[in-house]
């Protein structure tokens, strides 16, 4: 007879378990995205990307699900701190940072709740929700960040994910995004000259990112932010090749020629560093730039829903 699931915390020896499980969610989203396990086990103890928010947190904790010696389902929680130093939006609440299962560890998406039921996923839920309790924060939150490039929220490829935190009282609250990739080689091709009238300058963006920046006589006309170091080898299971559009400001109005050339001197730096393709998150209020980027050679990857609360149904 199979054995009943356990929900415990994580211990050090389910490593290379949970790489594997963060990176069949991470794959099915990015093609190829994998993770070390090194990056995996430093996530769990700190995001030095989130250089914000991640010093507000003042615990945390990770739970996985075990049936016959296998790890099935996992969860990583956080709770940030009640003071005046956190802003207000994560002031006192508890965030299950992400939650993963495989699918058949769950009840069909769709199917109701079975309280009597020994799903792992919903198990794992539960504990979760639990361990939220006690920390007796005021609000709690849902998310999918995994530490690798591209996947948040809950994306349209975790059917089973979304249906787990729906059963467990989650309701969607925020937005969905769009997530776009190109290969590299699909961008237009460098033109070898400047627009007329107009310089190219290559300095160090806000964020630590290459900025490529479009000017004439009377100032900046446009930019562009690269970040090729979104995989670097230390952290990741393969050398990197993607990077990310970070930053993308037009004008108004602007000329048609405009994006093609700005995203081939992207490209043409691109290859100088190695990477084979890109990633760019298209502003939602302004529907043209997505249709700007796809005819540039972008392509939709997903559809992610980010903001996620805990909203139990009254009796």
């Amino acid at each position: 007879m199979p054995s009943s699931p356990l929900v415990r915390p994580f211990h050090r020896e389910d490593r290379d378990q949970l790489t594997a499980l963060v990176n069949a969610h991470a794959a099915a989203v990015v093609p190829g995205a994998a993770a070390s396990v090194n990056t995996v086990l430093s996530s769990l103890e700190r995001c030095p990307d989130e250089y914000i928010t991640d010093p507000w947190v003042a615990e945390r904790a990770t739970l996985v699900v075990e049936r016959e010696r296998r790890i099935v389902a996992a969860a990583h929680l956080l709770r940030y701190r009640d003071d005046a130093e956190v802003g207000p939006d994560y002031r006192d609440t508890g965030q299950i940072s992400w939650l993963l299962h495989y699918p058949e560890e769950g009840p069909e998406p769709g199917a109701p709740a079975d309280p009597g039921a020994a799903h792992p996923a919903d198990l794992l839920a539960a504990a979760c929700l639990a361990r939220l309790t006690r920390w007796q924060v005021r609000s709690r939150l849902g998310d999918g960040t995994l530490p690798v490039p591209g996947v948040y929220g809950v994306p349209a490829q975790w059917p089973h994910i979304r249906a787990t935190l729906e059963r467990a009282g989650f309701v969607h609250t925020g937005d969905t995004e769009i997530l776009l990739i190109a290969p590299v080689t699909a961008l237009p091709a460098p033109s070898g000259a400047p627009l007329p009238g107009h310089t190219l300058h290559r300095t160090l963006g806000d964020l630590g990112t290459t900025r490529l920046t479009l000017r004439d006589g009377d100032g900046e006309v446009a930019y562009l932010e690269l970040d090729t170091n979104l995989e670097r080898p230390e952290r990741h299971a393969r050398s990197g090749g993607t990077a990310d559009i970070s930053a993308l400001e037009l004008p108004d109005d602007p000329a048609p020629a405009l994006l093609p050339w700005l995203l081939g001197e992207a490209r043409r730096w691109l290859e100088l560093c190695g990477v084979d393709r890109v990633l760019a998150y298209p502003d939602e209020d302004e529907p043209g730039e997505t249709a700007a980027l796809t005819a540039a050679g972008f392509g939709e990857l997903t559809r992610t829903a980010r903001g996620w609360e805990h909203r139990p149904a009254r009796s």
